[in-house]
This record gives structure tokens, C-alpha cells and sequence, in this order.
């Protein structure tokens, strides 16, 4: 998957398409799912052109690294979940069913999360 620049992401960080800014940093900005599916839901993405975190590792700064595991913390916090728990998932490729080429993370919590994948 390329990265393309007309994705939903890039257009947010344009300043295109508004968000609910949960925080931001030089690197990285937090914002509310539009579509959530627990009581608490926000996406962490990079400011960078990053497709997945194959590209992100392999192309991002130290700096830009750090800010991006920080601030999944932060919004943890900023949330009130670090305490009752919470999930962080990033979606790669077909296989993964990612749907933005844009690296992102979601962080789910504020109820019990379920389990990890469904066994049925």
C-alpha cells in the first residue's frame, strides 16, 4: 500500500477535515473516532507521510518514535483509562484490514474491551 495523500488523515492534519483534538505534539495528534466502538475511542497518528509501522520504523526519526509511543500514554491518561485498561490496535495491510494508508493507532477503553480476536 503507497501512501496517498488524499486519505482521510493527511486531510485532517491539513486542517481540511476538523477533529475532536484529544492532545497534540510537534509529531503526533490525538483525536476521537468518528465512529466509536467503545466508550472511549481515539486514533493516534504521526504528522509524517507514514503508510504502516513497517515505513514508520524504518523511515521516521528517533524523535518522531518517541513522541508517537508517548503520546498513546498521554491520551491514556488524558482519557482516565490507564488505570481500568484500555487496548491499542493498529490495523496493517489487506491481511490486518487497514483502511486508511496512513499509520494510526487506536486506543479503546472506558468498558471491558472483549477479547483479543473472535474464535468463532
Amino acid at each position: 500500500m503507497a501512501y496517498d495523500d488524499s486519505n482521510i488523515f493527511a486531510k485532517i492534519l491539513r486542517g481540511e477535515i476538523p477533529c475532536n483534538k484529544v492532545a497534540e505534539d510537534d509529531h503526533t495528534l490525538a483525536f476521537e473516532d468518528i465512529a466509536p466502538l467503545r466508550a472511549v475511542h481515539v486514533l493516534v497518528i504521526p504528522k509524517g507521510a507514514y503508510v504502516d509501522w513497517r515505513d514508520f520504523a524504518a523511515t521516521a526519526s528517533d524523535e518522531e518514535q518517541a513522541a508517537f509511543t508517548r503520546m498513546i500514554a498521554q491520551v491514556a491518561e488524558v482519557t482516565g483509562i490507564a488505570d481500568s485498561g484500555y487496548r491499542v490496535i493498529s490495523n496493517i495491510g489487506r491481511n490486518g484490514h487497514q483502511e486508511v494508508p496512513h499509520l494510526h493507532m487506536h486506543v479503546l477503553g472506558g468498558e471491558a474491551v472483549g477479547p483479543l480476536v473472535d474464535r468463532s
